[in-house]
């Protein structure tokens, strides 16, 4: 039984898929084929049904996944500590981040604190929707990433930072228009949403699903970051940060619609498997002391 061997099983089952884990391996399919293969002749069991090509968790490799994920942390824990004692960590730190404003990403802090206390490691964002930070992380392309969802993704680790809400921001000329109306009649007006697979497109869809109702989108924006000023010119109805709409309802420059809300949650993802990596380790730290208000490393 090798470490390699363990590292396939662990990428097959989280990703569900032997192209894509053979790729974020670096390896061939037959070559992540055989691995797997060796290890299940060194257990003595089954770890995938074979079924017309594909491979599916059996039951052995449901009981054994999280073992396996157990010693793949152990050992990059080890490594993080033998590395600990030749230097500093140096590298690329590959973070993605949701379409959001960076005050409330607190990115500014985060480079800071690299800057700082990880001298020689390049920080690199990269601005996508939820659905592919998570698919990104898990097979290896991003280093870790900061996340907006309303549960917690699966087969990663999520370490949640802080609660966030969503209002319902109309520009005025709209909110006249549904003064007096309901979810249908609110569905019915022109809506600004974001990339599918994103945190803004996943909860406003969540929200008038909950109606039986879908909303009519006329403008589907990469940036939700800078969403309000599209209400406030107008352009359509849009969810926008609880802080940033009250706001902007204060100023005058929309209306917020009633007491709706989307709730979600800012966290941290990373493969579990690569938790014990010396560079997670360190970035793990930092986030606690920017967020959590944790020691510092």
């Amino acid at each position: 039984m090798e470490i390699y061997q363990i590292r396939a099983f662990v990428k097959v089952a989280r990703l569900g898929n032997l192209t894509r884990a053979a790729e974020a391996l670096c390896l061939t399919q037959p070559a992540v084929t055989a691995q797997i293969k060796a290890l299940e002749q060194s257990l003595g069991v089954a770890l995938f049904d074979r079924n017309a090509g594909r491979l599916t968790l059996a039951k052995a490799g449901e009981v054994l996944l999280p073992t396996a994920e157990a010693l793949l942390a152990l050992g990059n824990q080890l490594r993080s500590e033998a590395r600990g004692l030749q230097g500093a960590l140096h590298g690329v730190l590959d973070l993605g981040v949701p379409s959001e404003q960076p005050d409330f990403l607190r990115l500014g802090e985060l480079a800071s604190e690299v800057t700082q206390r990880l001298p020689l490691i390049e920080l690199k964002t990269h601005v996508l929707p939820t659905v592919q930070l998570s698919e990104q992380v898990m097979a290896g392309r991003l280093t870790a990433a900061l996340a907006v969802a309303a549960r917690p993704p699966l087969g990663l680790q999520w370490t949640p930072l802080r609660s966030v809400h969503y209002r319902i921001a109309l520009p005025h000329e709209q909110a006249e228009a549904v003064k007096r109306g309901g979810w249908r009649e609110l569905a019915q007006l022109p809506w600004l949403d974001g990339p599918a697979g994103s945190h803004a497109h996943l909860l406003l869809r969540e929200m008038f699903e909950r109606h039986g109702l879908a909303p009519r989108v006329v403008m589907q924006n990469d940036d939700h970051a800078n969403l309000d000023a599209l209400v406030r010119a107008g352009a359509g109805c849009a969810l926008l940060r609880e802080e940033i709409a009250m706001a902007g309802a204060a100023a005058g420059d929309f209306v917020v619609w009633g007491n709706a809300r989307a709730a979600a949650t800012l966290g941290f993802v990373l493969a579990p498997e690569r938790a014990g990596e010396p560079l997670l380790v360190a970035l793990e730290s930092v986030m606690q002391k920017i967020w959590l208000g944790g020691p510092a490393a």
